[in-house]
């Protein structure tokens, strides 16, 4: 693999991770209601899932979901499951009327632990991403040279570049959490995400391809 080779990964990696997901949602939410500490947990946990789902389509697990589609589809649609389950969860968080007239309120606290899991079940509800490694990878390596040391510049490289944006996510959640103090803003925010959690649950128990 040479330079130009891993910056043409370094360019559709960007823009991969760029786009919008129920990963970057997380984030971006956790962030706003928890704090910088939650969302550092959400990504660790985010993270996790993506690095062993991106360590498993080398090892061919990509390949044998594609023999298998009943087990894909199994995988996915548990997954779309969980993404509805958070997006009604967080449709129906509760918020208190109170915090309209106190300013200073302090915001939500939430278990590292248990954002942690959140995020890697999240990052693991989508098997596409271990298709996607499969077929993304490949492309970039150069099949004369030893594919290890190749394999682990790709990952290091996408995972320094999703990082970035989960950072990037996590401080637009960090700006929106002054507004958050409000309960009437923080109740719209829960249902706009929560709707969006859900919105990306029906997306993936319905697109196969």
């Amino acid at each position: 693999m040479n330079l130009h080779t891993w910056w043409l990964f370094v360019a559709m990696a960007f823009v991969v991770s760029a786009t919008p997901g129920p990963n970057m949602l997380l984030v971006m939410s956790h962030s706003a209601r928890f704090g910088w500490r939650a969302a550092i947990a959400t990504m660790c946990g985010c993270m996790t899932s993506l690095l062993a789902m991106m360590c498993i389509s080398a090892a061919g697990m990509g390949a044998l979901l594609q023999a298998f589609p009943t087990v894909f589809d199994a995988m996915r649609l548990a997954g779309a499951a969980y993404l509805a389950y958070l997006g009604v969860m967080g449709w129906r968080s509760p918020v208190a009327d109170t915090d309209d007239t106190v300013p200073n309120a302090p915001r939500e606290t939430a278990v590292p632990r248990h954002l942690f899991r959140q995020g890697m079940l999240v990052a693991a509800s989508n098997p596409k991403a271990i298709l996607f490694a499969a077929a993304f990878f490949p492309q970039f390596l150069n099949p004369s040279e030893p594919t290890l040391p190749q394999f682990s510049i790709l990952l290091a490289t996408f995972a320094v570049i999703e990082v970035s944006w989960y950072l990037v996510y996590a401080l637009s959640g960090h700006k929106l959490s002054h507004y958050l103090r409000r309960a009437s803003v923080m109740r719209v925010f829960n249902r706009v995400t929560g709707g969006v959690f859900i919105g990306f649950a029906a997306l993936m128990a319905t697109v196969r391809e």
